[in-house]
């Protein structure tokens, strides 16, 4: 079992930044794929971006593109998610997963996930 602890969220003006991190509990090499999800009242949740462990590939939402960078220290087990510019549309309960290999779809539809964190909530006002 893996545990997986976010942390970094809070309260900005739209166009500020924040960096959200997630401490995994175990070697992240044990996962194929880190990355992190969204979910806001009454809206279903949103893969926001994710990075292959070996490969260092990343992949980002739509969304998202050009204001977040996904990254991972893999010799401190810990993952970042790095948001400049934030809207207010940003704002949601942020999750850190970890996912095996994502056969017949996309990591970002969640059903690859192996362990999720409690999540963190980050708050864009304008």
């Amino acid at each position: 079992q893996v545990q997986l602890v976010e942390s970094g969220g809070g309260s900005v003006q739209a166009g500020g930044s924040l960096r959200l991190s997630c401490a995994a509990s175990d070697d992240t090499y044990s996962s194929y794929w880190m990355g992190w999800f969204r979910q806001a009242p009454g809206k279903e949740r949103e893969g926001v971006a994710a990075i292959y462990v070996r490969g260092g590939n990343t992949y980002y939402a739509d969304s998202v593109k050009g204001r977040f960078t996904i990254s991972l220290d893999n010799a401190e087990n810990t993952l970042y998610l790095q948001m400049y510019s934030l809207k207010p549309e940003d704002t949601a309960m942020y999750y850190c997963a970890a996912g095996a290999i994502p056969y017949g779809g996309s990591w970002s539809t969640g059903d690859s996930v192996r362990y999720w964190g409690q999540g963190t909530q980050v708050t864009v006002s304008s």
